[in-house]
């Protein structure tokens, strides 16, 4: 969560989002554009995590079904 915040880019650029990383750091160059970035970079791994977190729930109701 820090490096979404400091490196908003790198946190992009780390998961495999390389077009978006780039776009970011774009984003990120200008000083007023940082801060969206860095709030950008921190919901977008929130909801990575999420979707993760998410998927392993409905795999787990899956197999309690059976």
């Amino acid at each position: 969560m820090l490096l979404a915040i400091l490196l908003p880019f790198l946190s992009f650029m780390i998961r495999g989002k390389i077009l978006t990383g780039i776009v970011c750091l774009i984003l990120q160059i200008t000083l007023i554009g940082w801060l969206p970035a860095a709030i950008w970079a921190a919901l977008s791994l929130n909801n990575a995590r999420a979707d993760r977190r998410n998927e392993k729930l409905i795999k787990a109701m899956k197999q309690n079904q059976r």
